[in-house]
């Protein structure tokens, strides 16, 4: 759990305010009084970015919220995080579960995947004016992402004019420490105009656990077919695309990997390309 979630996470009963004034904007106040109780944070900004409407309870929303605080202990020091809350404008809380599948409906709903994070340079294959676009976050030592996404981009990659496929690198750092030096060294190929960086990369043999920079450009190196140096994965041009892509990851809250995108909603099932005629 996040320091914010650590400071901040608790279920609450909406008081009364006045009738003219939105739900989102109750909502936002409420939060905002609830959290700035805390006697450990210094200030709170709440902001509502999005509301979905859930179909599984009448009357009751999920609303995305951008939470801004600073503590007192460290004043200097701004702490971002979103996070989704439940209100039907009275009860507000922040966790619901579906009896009937058991499924956390705060994994049912994600933002939209706004225009402006279709970046040229995450495009990897299809033309960007395709029928479907597809955004994949991936980190390449995931188990799961290999054993998914080369797959689904090769087949997707057949169809250029049905599929504009967009790439993020998503490494989880905690779990596969080498997949943080991976992903620049495939930014930094891509940059380079090498091709096919990114089914390249999912050949990589390297323990996840690996740390040392030398070791883990020499496995890569080797399966991309590249002459990479350090200096040349770590230049201001390599380290502005990841934190972008990882600044994207935030903006819709992804939290695992391999996410889907499938023209501009989360796709749970991740083979809605499937479908596609």
């Amino acid at each position: 759990m996040s320091l914010m979630l650590k400071l901040l996470s608790i279920t609450l009963l909406l008081s009364s305010f006045v009738s003219a004034q939105s739900t989102s904007d109750k909502v936002a106040d409420f939060l905002d009084d609830e959290f700035s109780e805390n006697p450990k944070l210094k200030s709170v900004d709440v902001v509502v970015e999005d509301v979905v409407a859930l179909p599984q309870l009448k009357g009751w929303n999920a609303y995305i919220i951008n939470v801004e605080a600073t503590l007192k202990s460290k004043p200097n020091k701004v702490i971002g995080q979103r996070m989704i809350w439940f209100s039907d404008g009275r009860i507000i809380t922040k966790e619901l579960t579906d009896m009937q599948s058991g499924d956390s409906l705060t994994d049912l709903v994600k933002p939209s995947f706004k225009s402006e994070y279709y970046k040229d340079e995450n495009l990897i294959y299809g033309n960007k004016d395709a029928q479907h676009r597809v955004a994949i976050f991936s980190d390449p030592l995931c188990p799961f992402c290999r054993g998914y996404v080369p797959g689904a981009i090769k087949e997707m990659k057949q169809n250029p004019k049905k599929f504009a496929i967009y790439y993020y690198h998503f490494p989880l750092e905690r779990l596969h420490p080498a997949s943080v030096a991976l992903v620049k060294m495939a930014a930094a190929a891509e940059q380079q105009g090498v091709k096919d960086v990114i089914l390249k990369l999912y050949n990589v043999k390297i323990n996840p656990r690996e740390k040392d920079e030398k070791k883990i450009l020499k496995a890569f190196n080797k399966a991309v077919g590249t002459h990479l140096t350090l200096k040349e994965i770590n230049t201001k041009a390599v380290l502005e695309q990841v934190n972008s892509d990882f600044d994207i990851a935030t903006s819709v809250m992804v939290g695992g990997t391999p996410t889907v995108y499938f023209d501009d909603k989360v796709d749970n099932t991740k083979k809605k390309y499937k479908k596609v005629k």
